[in-house]
């Protein structure tokens, strides 16, 4: 799936680690979700949404 999580993250100028914290994950999980190794799960889809203050479409794109 496609996202736009990296971009976002970077305007935030926040590092993989500071995300991964904001969203109690690990730093591994938000980096296989940029790159596109991993889809989030439904509940941390939502809870990137509320962190970006986006619906959860215009972070993700489920067209490959």
């Amino acid at each position: 799936m496609k996202n736009r999580l990296k971009v976002l993250r970077a305007e935030r100028d926040w590092s993989q680690a500071e995300l991964a914290s904001r969203l109690d994950v690990s730093r591994q999980a938000v980096n296989a979700i940029e790159t596109g190794k991993h889809d989030p799960s439904l509940p941390l889809a939502f809870r990137i949404a509320r962190l970006f203050a986006m619906p959860i479409e215009e972070i993700f794109d489920d067209q490959r």
